[in-house]
Protein backbone atom coordinates (compact mmCIF):
# COMPACT_ATOMS: atom_id res chain seq x y z
CA UNK A 1 0.00 0.00 0.00
CA UNK A 2 1.57 3.28 -1.11
CA UNK A 3 1.29 6.78 0.36
CA UNK A 4 -1.47 7.78 -2.09
CA UNK A 5 -3.70 4.91 -0.94
CA UNK A 6 -3.15 5.85 2.70
CA UNK A 7 -4.08 9.45 1.97
CA UNK A 8 -7.19 8.31 0.11
CA UNK A 9 -8.31 6.15 3.03
CA UNK A 10 -7.57 8.98 5.46
CA UNK A 11 -9.75 11.36 3.45
CA UNK A 12 -12.51 8.76 3.27
CA UNK A 13 -12.59 8.26 7.03
CA UNK A 14 -12.36 12.01 7.63
CA UNK A 15 -15.32 12.60 5.32
CA UNK A 16 -17.21 9.73 6.96
CA UNK A 17 -16.59 11.19 10.42
CA UNK A 18 -17.74 14.65 9.33
CA UNK A 19 -20.88 13.20 7.75
CA UNK A 20 -21.65 11.17 10.88
CA UNK A 21 -21.22 14.25 13.05
CA UNK A 22 -23.46 16.25 10.69
CA UNK A 23 -26.21 13.65 10.98
CA UNK A 24 -25.79 13.55 14.75
CA UNK A 25 -26.15 17.34 15.08
CA UNK A 26 -28.99 17.78 12.56
CA UNK A 27 -31.13 14.84 13.67
CA UNK A 28 -32.57 16.67 16.75
CA UNK A 29 -33.65 19.55 14.51
CA UNK A 30 -35.18 17.10 12.05
CA UNK A 31 -37.00 15.34 14.89
CA UNK A 32 -38.39 18.62 16.23
CA UNK A 33 -39.51 19.61 12.73
CA UNK A 34 -41.40 16.39 11.94
CA UNK A 35 -42.89 16.22 15.45
CA UNK A 36 -44.47 19.64 14.91
CA UNK A 37 -46.41 18.14 11.97
CA UNK A 38 -47.63 15.09 13.86
CA UNK A 39 -51.02 14.58 15.43
CA UNK A 40 -51.30 13.64 19.12
CA UNK A 41 -52.05 10.03 18.15
CA UNK A 42 -48.87 9.82 16.04
CA UNK A 43 -46.74 11.27 18.86
CA UNK A 44 -47.94 8.93 21.60
CA UNK A 45 -48.32 5.90 19.34
CA UNK A 46 -44.60 5.26 18.92
CA UNK A 47 -41.66 6.67 16.94
CA UNK A 48 -42.26 7.58 13.30
CA UNK A 49 -39.60 9.13 11.11
CA UNK A 50 -40.85 9.93 7.60
CA UNK A 51 -43.86 12.09 6.68
CA UNK A 52 -46.40 10.48 4.31
CA UNK A 53 -44.71 7.12 4.89
CA UNK A 54 -44.89 6.53 8.64
CA UNK A 55 -47.53 9.16 9.43
CA UNK A 56 -49.83 11.66 7.78
CA UNK A 57 -48.60 15.21 8.52
CA UNK A 58 -51.00 17.79 9.91
CA UNK A 59 -50.86 21.54 10.54
CA UNK A 60 -52.89 21.39 13.76
CA UNK A 61 -49.99 22.41 16.04
CA UNK A 62 -49.06 25.33 13.79
CA UNK A 63 -52.65 26.54 13.49
CA UNK A 64 -53.07 26.44 17.26
CA UNK A 65 -49.77 28.29 17.73
CA UNK A 66 -50.53 31.13 15.32
CA UNK A 67 -54.23 31.44 16.22
CA UNK A 68 -53.52 32.16 19.88
CA UNK A 69 -54.89 28.93 21.28
CA UNK A 70 -51.44 28.13 22.68
CA UNK A 71 -50.72 31.61 24.00
CA UNK A 72 -49.96 35.03 22.62
CA UNK A 73 -47.34 33.83 20.15
CA UNK A 74 -46.86 37.04 18.16
CA UNK A 75 -46.63 39.18 21.29
CA UNK A 76 -44.09 36.84 22.85
CA UNK A 77 -42.11 36.67 19.62
CA UNK A 78 -41.85 40.44 19.27
CA UNK A 79 -41.11 40.83 22.97
CA UNK A 80 -38.19 38.41 22.58
CA UNK A 81 -36.98 40.13 19.42
CA UNK A 82 -37.15 43.68 20.79
CA UNK A 83 -35.61 42.87 24.17
CA UNK A 84 -32.91 40.54 22.82
CA UNK A 85 -31.71 42.85 20.03
CA UNK A 86 -31.80 46.08 22.05
CA UNK A 87 -30.20 44.52 25.15
CA UNK A 88 -27.48 42.90 23.00
CA UNK A 89 -26.69 46.18 21.23
CA UNK A 90 -26.58 48.20 24.48
CA UNK A 91 -24.55 45.59 26.35
CA UNK A 92 -22.09 45.19 23.45
CA UNK A 93 -21.46 48.94 23.23
CA UNK A 94 -21.03 49.40 27.00
CA UNK A 95 -18.95 46.23 27.33
CA UNK A 96 -16.70 47.28 24.46
CA UNK A 97 -16.10 50.64 26.12
CA UNK A 98 -15.16 48.92 29.36
CA UNK A 99 -12.93 46.41 27.57
CA UNK A 100 -11.15 49.23 25.71
CA UNK A 101 -10.51 51.06 28.98
CA UNK A 102 -9.17 47.89 30.60
CA UNK A 103 -6.78 47.32 27.68
CA UNK A 104 -5.48 50.83 27.02
CA UNK A 105 -5.48 52.32 30.53
CA UNK A 106 -4.01 51.15 33.80
CA UNK A 107 -6.31 50.96 36.82
CA UNK A 108 -5.34 50.51 40.44
CA UNK A 109 -8.00 49.54 42.95
CA UNK A 110 -6.93 49.18 46.55
CA UNK A 111 -8.44 46.19 48.26
CA UNK A 112 -9.07 48.25 51.38
CA UNK A 113 -11.38 50.59 49.43
CA UNK A 114 -13.37 47.59 48.19
CA UNK A 115 -13.73 46.26 51.73
CA UNK A 116 -14.80 49.73 52.88
CA UNK A 117 -17.42 49.83 50.11
CA UNK A 118 -18.88 46.50 51.25
CA UNK A 119 -19.11 47.42 54.92
CA UNK A 120 -20.42 50.93 54.31
CA UNK A 121 -23.03 49.67 51.82
CA UNK A 122 -24.18 46.84 54.08
CA UNK A 123 -24.06 48.94 57.23
CA UNK A 124 -25.80 51.87 55.59
CA UNK A 125 -28.59 49.62 54.34
CA UNK A 126 -29.13 48.04 57.76
CA UNK A 127 -28.93 51.44 59.44
CA UNK A 128 -31.51 52.93 57.10
CA UNK A 129 -33.86 49.96 57.48
CA UNK A 130 -33.62 49.30 61.20
CA UNK A 131 -32.91 52.75 62.68
CA UNK A 132 -34.49 55.28 60.34
CA UNK A 133 -37.26 53.04 58.94
CA UNK A 134 -36.40 53.73 55.30
CA UNK A 135 -37.84 51.37 52.67
CA UNK A 136 -35.58 48.66 51.19
CA UNK A 137 -35.25 50.32 47.77
CA UNK A 138 -34.43 53.78 49.15
CA UNK A 139 -32.06 52.32 51.73
CA UNK A 140 -30.25 50.32 49.01
CA UNK A 141 -29.86 53.33 46.71
CA UNK A 142 -28.65 55.68 49.45
CA UNK A 143 -26.25 53.13 50.93
CA UNK A 144 -24.84 52.25 47.50
CA UNK A 145 -24.27 55.87 46.49
CA UNK A 146 -22.59 56.78 49.79
CA UNK A 147 -20.41 53.64 49.76
CA UNK A 148 -19.39 54.20 46.12
CA UNK A 149 -18.45 57.85 46.70
CA UNK A 150 -16.51 56.98 49.84
CA UNK A 151 -14.61 54.09 48.20
CA UNK A 152 -13.63 56.25 45.21
CA UNK A 153 -12.43 58.99 47.54
CA UNK A 154 -10.29 56.81 49.82
CA UNK A 155 -8.90 54.85 46.83
CA UNK A 156 -6.83 57.95 46.00
CA UNK A 157 -4.76 57.51 49.15
CA UNK A 158 -2.18 54.93 50.08
CA UNK A 159 -4.02 52.32 52.06
CA UNK A 160 -2.65 49.14 53.62
CA UNK A 161 -3.14 45.93 51.73
CA UNK A 162 -2.71 44.77 48.12
CA UNK A 163 -3.48 46.83 45.04
CA UNK A 164 -5.59 45.20 42.34
CA UNK A 165 -4.85 45.79 38.65
CA UNK A 166 -6.64 45.37 35.32
CA UNK A 167 -6.44 41.57 35.32
CA UNK A 168 -8.00 41.45 38.77
CA UNK A 169 -10.82 43.71 37.61
CA UNK A 170 -11.50 41.46 34.61
CA UNK A 171 -11.51 38.42 36.89
CA UNK A 172 -14.01 40.18 39.15
CA UNK A 173 -16.28 40.82 36.16
CA UNK A 174 -16.10 37.20 35.02
CA UNK A 175 -16.66 35.94 38.57
CA UNK A 176 -20.11 37.54 38.53
CA UNK A 177 -21.22 34.75 36.18
CA UNK A 178 -20.25 32.15 38.79
CA UNK A 179 -23.23 33.01 40.97
CA UNK A 180 -26.25 30.70 40.57
CA UNK A 181 -28.71 32.54 38.28
CA UNK A 182 -31.61 31.75 40.61
CA UNK A 183 -30.01 33.89 43.33
CA UNK A 184 -29.60 36.87 41.02
CA UNK A 185 -33.08 36.50 39.50
CA UNK A 186 -34.75 36.29 42.90
CA UNK A 187 -32.79 39.29 44.20
CA UNK A 188 -33.75 41.31 41.11
CA UNK A 189 -37.39 40.36 41.56
CA UNK A 190 -37.35 41.61 45.15
CA UNK A 191 -35.55 44.81 44.12
CA UNK A 192 -37.98 45.46 41.23
CA UNK A 193 -40.92 44.85 43.57
CA UNK A 194 -39.62 47.48 45.98
CA UNK A 195 -39.13 49.94 43.13
CA UNK A 196 -42.73 49.26 42.12
CA UNK A 197 -43.89 50.23 45.60
CA UNK A 198 -42.11 53.57 45.07
CA UNK A 199 -44.10 54.14 41.88
CA UNK A 200 -41.34 53.12 39.45
CA UNK A 201 -42.52 49.87 37.89
CA UNK A 202 -39.88 47.52 36.54
CA UNK A 203 -41.53 44.09 36.67
CA UNK A 204 -43.11 43.00 33.38
CA UNK A 205 -41.70 46.03 31.56
CA UNK A 206 -39.31 46.48 28.68
CA UNK A 207 -36.95 48.60 30.77
CA UNK A 208 -36.74 46.15 33.66
CA UNK A 209 -36.09 43.09 31.50
CA UNK A 210 -33.59 44.93 29.30
CA UNK A 211 -31.62 46.23 32.29
CA UNK A 212 -31.47 42.72 33.73
CA UNK A 213 -30.17 41.26 30.47
CA UNK A 214 -27.62 44.05 29.98
CA UNK A 215 -26.15 43.50 33.44
CA UNK A 216 -26.30 39.73 32.91
CA UNK A 217 -24.36 39.98 29.61
CA UNK A 218 -21.69 42.56 30.47
CA UNK A 219 -19.16 40.18 32.11
CA UNK A 220 -18.89 37.85 29.11
CA UNK A 221 -18.78 40.80 26.67
CA UNK A 222 -15.96 42.51 28.57
CA UNK A 223 -14.05 39.24 28.72
CA UNK A 224 -14.40 38.57 24.97
CA UNK A 225 -13.86 42.11 23.71
CA UNK A 226 -10.76 42.57 25.86
CA UNK A 227 -8.93 39.99 23.75
CA UNK A 228 -10.26 41.46 20.50
CA UNK A 229 -9.13 44.99 21.34
CA UNK A 230 -5.77 43.81 22.70
CA UNK A 231 -5.04 42.33 19.26
CA UNK A 232 -5.45 45.73 17.53
CA UNK A 233 -2.30 47.75 16.77
CA UNK A 234 -1.86 50.59 19.24
CA UNK A 235 0.23 52.62 16.74
CA UNK A 236 -2.92 53.80 14.93
CA UNK A 237 -4.28 55.30 18.13
CA UNK A 238 -0.95 56.90 18.96
CA UNK A 239 -0.85 58.53 15.53
CA UNK A 240 -4.36 59.89 16.08
CA UNK A 241 -3.35 61.27 19.48
CA UNK A 242 -0.41 63.07 17.86
CA UNK A 243 -2.94 64.77 15.56
CA UNK A 244 -4.99 65.85 18.62
CA UNK A 245 -7.93 63.60 17.77
CA UNK A 246 -10.35 63.40 20.77
CA UNK A 247 -10.53 60.11 22.63
CA UNK A 248 -14.21 59.58 21.80
CA UNK A 249 -13.47 59.94 18.08
CA UNK A 250 -10.61 57.46 18.38
CA UNK A 251 -12.95 54.94 19.96
CA UNK A 252 -15.91 55.39 17.61
CA UNK A 253 -13.96 56.21 14.45
CA UNK A 254 -10.97 53.86 14.75
CA UNK A 255 -11.47 51.18 17.40
CA UNK A 256 -15.02 50.14 16.54
CA UNK A 257 -14.45 49.84 12.76
CA UNK A 258 -11.20 47.90 13.30
CA UNK A 259 -12.86 45.51 15.75
CA UNK A 260 -15.95 44.94 13.58
CA UNK A 261 -15.53 41.14 13.30
CA UNK A 262 -15.04 40.86 17.04
CA UNK A 263 -18.06 43.08 17.69
CA UNK A 264 -20.27 40.93 15.47
CA UNK A 265 -19.05 37.70 17.05
CA UNK A 266 -19.65 39.06 20.55
CA UNK A 267 -23.04 40.47 19.54
CA UNK A 268 -24.21 37.12 18.13
CA UNK A 269 -23.02 35.22 21.22
CA UNK A 270 -24.77 37.73 23.49
CA UNK A 271 -27.92 37.62 21.37
CA UNK A 272 -27.99 33.82 21.61
CA UNK A 273 -27.64 33.95 25.41
CA UNK A 274 -30.44 36.50 25.80
CA UNK A 275 -32.72 34.89 23.20
CA UNK A 276 -32.57 31.54 25.00
CA UNK A 277 -32.63 32.91 28.56
CA UNK A 278 -35.51 31.56 30.64
CA UNK A 279 -35.04 32.28 34.35
CA UNK A 280 -35.00 36.09 34.30
CA UNK A 281 -38.02 36.21 32.00
CA UNK A 282 -39.85 33.79 34.30
CA UNK A 283 -39.22 35.89 37.42
CA UNK A 284 -39.46 39.40 35.99
CA UNK A 285 -42.44 39.09 33.60
CA UNK A 286 -45.96 37.76 33.88
CA UNK A 287 -47.89 38.64 30.72
CA UNK A 288 -46.98 41.63 28.55
CA UNK A 289 -43.24 41.11 28.09
CA UNK A 290 -42.99 37.33 28.36
CA UNK A 291 -40.50 35.87 25.90
CA UNK A 292 -40.51 32.81 23.65
CA UNK A 293 -38.81 30.44 26.15
CA UNK A 294 -41.74 31.05 28.52
CA UNK A 295 -44.17 30.28 25.70
CA UNK A 296 -42.34 27.07 24.82
CA UNK A 297 -42.29 25.94 28.44
CA UNK A 298 -46.03 26.59 28.73
CA UNK A 299 -47.06 24.22 25.94
CA UNK A 300 -48.68 21.61 28.14
CA UNK A 301 -52.06 20.70 29.54
CA UNK A 302 -53.63 18.54 32.20
CA UNK A 303 -52.60 15.51 30.15
CA UNK A 304 -48.92 16.45 30.37
CA UNK A 305 -46.42 17.78 27.86
CA UNK A 306 -47.90 18.12 24.40
CA UNK A 307 -44.80 17.58 22.30
CA UNK A 308 -46.37 18.51 18.97
CA UNK A 309 -47.09 22.03 20.27
CA UNK A 310 -43.73 22.27 22.05
CA UNK A 311 -41.96 21.28 18.82
CA UNK A 312 -43.76 23.93 16.76
CA UNK A 313 -42.98 26.67 19.28
CA UNK A 314 -39.37 25.51 19.70
CA UNK A 315 -38.82 25.46 15.94
CA UNK A 316 -40.00 29.05 15.65
CA UNK A 317 -37.65 30.00 18.49
CA UNK A 318 -34.70 28.29 16.76
CA UNK A 319 -35.16 29.71 13.25
CA UNK A 320 -34.25 33.40 13.94
CA UNK A 321 -30.93 32.51 15.53
CA UNK A 322 -30.10 30.10 12.69
CA UNK A 323 -30.83 32.85 10.15
CA UNK A 324 -28.72 35.43 12.02
CA UNK A 325 -25.83 33.00 12.45
CA UNK A 326 -26.02 32.14 8.74
CA UNK A 327 -26.00 35.78 7.63
CA UNK A 328 -23.18 36.81 9.97
CA UNK A 329 -21.35 33.48 10.02
CA UNK A 330 -18.25 34.57 8.09
CA UNK A 331 -17.69 37.73 10.14
CA UNK A 332 -18.42 35.80 13.31
CA UNK A 333 -15.80 33.15 12.48
CA UNK A 334 -13.17 35.74 11.66
CA UNK A 335 -13.96 37.62 14.87
CA UNK A 336 -13.62 34.50 17.01
CA UNK A 337 -10.34 33.70 15.28
CA UNK A 338 -9.07 37.22 15.86
CA UNK A 339 -9.83 36.91 19.55
CA UNK A 340 -8.20 33.49 19.84
CA UNK A 341 -4.96 34.27 17.97
CA UNK A 342 -3.32 37.44 19.20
Amino acid sequence: MNVRDLRGKGRFWAAFGCLAWLVFTLFPLYWVAITSFKSPVDVVGGPTYFPFLDFQPTLTAWKELFSGVRGEFFRNFWSSMIVAVSASVIATIIGTMAAYALVRFSFKVRLASGIAFFFVAMGGYLLGREIFGVGPAKASILAFCIALALSIFINRYRLPGPVLGNDDIVFWFVSQRLFPPIVVAFALFLLYTEFGKMGFRLTDTYLGLTLAYVSFSLPIIIWLMRDFIASLPVEVEEAALVDNVPSWRIFFGIILPMSKPGLIATFVITLAFIWNEFLFALFLTNSKWQTLPILVAGQNSQRGDEWWSISAAALVAIIPMVVIAGLLGRLMRSGLLMGAVK
